[in-house]
């Protein structure tokens, strides 16, 4: 099968992160090693968000998020993992989408290289930590602009264009603040996302 090459343009990430989590579900992540995966779950973030980093506002940590769409933002959680966002949006409104997890086509060497060789298939690339992990995104990642040359993750099209594929709506994973803020997008009925969980400390639900 043939697979599209040309990443997804500038304009597509330079919309409201919800709107462009919703659409990216289907599409595929492509990395310089050869690795090519399915995206099946993300989460959207923007300033007025309790939950997102950028509520506060600007800071070192999180500046590339209020920059121009179409670049990574990675962060390190629990002193030992590292997470992928794409920013989305215009200059100075502080949003990006999580990569939640994805569906491996191609590339499990490369991939089985960073997570090791005992893991099980359908745990590879689903969750943001082993995402990240898999695909390579740590650190030097980033702010990187992904539709650079040199980029180290390219989203393209997949086998449905954008916006095309089955979705299901929820709440995201495991936050405190906006618990039940339906901004987490996963490809209906996929074996591949991630286990949904509620922060024990999230306000209850309204009844």
């Amino acid at each position: 099968m043939t697979h599209s090459v040309e990443p997804l343009p500038r304009s597509f990430f330079e919309r409201h992160a919800p709107l462009v989590a919703r659409d990216l579900i289907g599409t595929h992540l492509v990395a310089p090693s050869g690795v090519r995966a399915e995206v099946v779950e993300v989460e959207a973030y923007d300033q007025k968000d309790p939950a997102a980093h950028t509520y506060g506002g600007p800071t070192p940590r999180n500046e590339v998020m209020f920059g121009p769409a179409a670049h990574l933002y990675t962060y390190f959680v629990y002193g030992m993992h590292w997470c992928a966002n794409i920013v989305t949006g215009q200059p100075g409104e502080g949003e990006a989408v999580l990569l939640r997890a994805a569906r491996l086509l191609e590339g499990e060497g490369a991939v089985r290289v960073r997570r090791g060789t005992s893991v099980a298939e359908r745990d590879l690339l689903r969750g943001p930590a082993r995402l990240a992990a898999g695909l390579g995104l740590g650190r030097t990642a980033g702010g990187a602009d992904l539709l650079a040359p040199d980029a180290p993750l390219r989203v393209v099209v997949g086998a449905a264009a954008p916006g095309a594929t089955a979705v299901e709506v929820g709440p995201r994973v495991g936050v405190r603040l906006a618990a039940d803020v339906p901004w987490r997008f996963v490809a209906a009925g996929s074996r591949w996302v991630s286990d949904y969980r509620r922060h024990p400390r999230a306000a209850p639900r309204a009844t």
